[in-house]
Parts: C-alpha cells; structure tokens; sequence
C-alpha cells in the first residue's frame, strides 16, 4: 500500500505515494486512523512528496483526517504537496483550512 507511517513524540506522520483515488483511499484512511487512534498525537502530518495523481478521493481523505484530529484537539499539516496536488487542494477550497509546510524549508532554517 502506498503509505509509510512514522511515529514520533506527538507527531504521525504519513508518507503517501503513488496514486490517491477511490481505489486506494479506503485502506489510506485505515491505516491512518489506525495509527492516529492508537497514539493520539497532537499532529498529524500528511506527506504528499511521492503522490504521482489525486483525485476527489484524496480530497476526501483530507477533510476525513482533518475532522478526526481536530476531535482529538491537534491538527493537520499537508507537507511536500507537488503543484498538481496544491492545484487540487486550492480548487477544491479547503487550502485555507489546513496548514501547508514543505519540511525542507524547516531543515534549512535550523
């Protein structure tokens, strides 16, 4: 499946790769849930870097981890979004509601 899940103090974080559509976005969500259930971290971050195409699916896959850690009073971050996936994040409308971060950009300001 095309997701690595890294736990860290507080933090999951999911690598996501390959393609996000209605084939796959069940068992993504699954396996996130999973690891956000079990460890309660005050963020979960979603790492776009390997994602190849996104379709609505992904959309909803966002929303559905947004609601779930906002439940647990932490929040979402997308990381590593290629244009065409921010495209689809912009058109869709809910840019404004998550927080973008490229984990480079924190690397080079330590």
């Amino acid at each position: 499946m095309p997701v690595r899940i890294m736990v860290g103090e507080d933090v999951v974080s999911a690598y996501l790769s390959g393609e996000i559509d209605h084939h796959n976005a069940k068992e993504l969500r699954t396996q996130i849930d999973c690891a956000v259930e079990r460890e309660l971290p005050r963020l979960l971050r979603l790492d776009f870097g390997g994602v190849e195409f996104m379709d609505s699916s992904g959309i909803g896959l966002i929303l559905g981890r947004f609601r779930l850690i906002q439940d647990l009073q932490g929040r979402l971050e997308l990381c590593s979004l290629p244009n065409h996936i921010a495209k689809v994040v912009h058109l869709a409308g809910i840019d404004h509601l998550l927080t973008q971060n490229d984990p480079k950009e924190d690397d080079q300001n330590v």
